[in-house]
């Protein structure tokens, strides 16, 4: 019994340790290909259609999420505020929440679910139908052809949704403060502005950075190394997006834990003075 179970949890580590060093080298390779990548008219015609799929088509979803994310916020958090008596300053909550960790945060997952499962189901696909293969036999590498293009469009439109989910976010939350809960829009506003400051601003744009990529990266990955027929695609969309939601979760833990230290060293430094 112990013997048997030493060689289960030796060969689940034999098998985690042989993943991870194929997806590492599948990272290197996206890296290396997207470096030398040149802005010519083929690849421009490659990566718009990706535009299109990973900005344009996530804007209606994103921008519903993140309003209704503000309006919750503003409902859930007023209470607790006027038994303070410091109604007045939910517009600093709502904003500084919003654009450190649920405007980024909340972007990414949706991201994840939508684009992240397209992006397994259709290279999935591609995979299964040996499509992949007829690319190699051309003398195409597909990692060039049809990985760097989804990547490069993560990596760029995630900060731009992400600011978009920001501003909605914000425009709820004043939403339903000023027009529902009569706090006045000067108030909110005055102390919306005072609360956030300007590298906060960056750091949840900067952070929807490395979204971005972990998104591209793990969804396509997943596809070129789904499972034969159309269970071990839909098995391969299932694992994208958890897959994608825990690597969202852990990058936000460690820019909080960077950013915190940060802060703590430039306070110290400035406190000296």
């Amino acid at each position: 019994m112990a013997i048997a179970f030493v060689e289960s949890v030796g060969r689940r580590t034999s098998i985690a340790i042989t993943a991870f060093g194929e997806f590492s080298q599948y990272c290197a390779q996206v890296f290396r290909f997207t470096a030398a990548t040149t802005f010519t008219r083929k690849n421009f015609r490659l990566l718009i259609p990706q535009l299109y799929e990973v900005g344009v088509k996530s804007v209606p979803v994103v921008g519903v999420v993140g309003a209704f994310i503000g309006m919750v916020m503003a409902v859930e958090t007023y209470a607790q505020f006027k038994a303070l008596g410091q109604e007045y300053r939910l517009g600093s909550l709502i904003a500084l929440s919003v654009v450190k960790q649920i405007g980024p945060v909340m972007a990414a997952v949706m991201l994840a679910g939508r684009v992240g499962g397209a992006l397994t189901a259709e290279l999935g696909t591609m995979n299964v139908t040996e499509q992949l293969d007829a690319l190699r036999v051309m003398g195409s590498d597909p990692i060039g052809y049809l990985v760097v293009p989804r990547f490069v469009a993560c990596l760029l439109l995630t900060p731009m949704l992400t600011i978009y989910s920001d501003v909605l976010g914000i425009a709820g939350g004043w939403f339903i403060a000023v027009k529902t809960l009569a706090i006045p829009n000067e108030a909110f506003w005055k102390y919306a502005s005072r609360t956030v400051e300007h590298w906060q601003i960056f750091e949840g744009i900067g952070k929807s950075v490395f979204f971005g990529a972990a998104i591209g990266l793990i969804a396509c990955y997943k596809g070129f190394t789904c499972g034969s027929g159309a269970s071990g695609v839909g098995r391969a969309c299932t694992e994208s997006f958890v897959q994608c939601f825990i690597a969202i979760i852990i990058l936000n833990f460690f820019f909080a834990q960077l950013a915190t230290s940060w802060y703590a060293a430039l306070y110290s430094n400035w406190s000296i003075f």
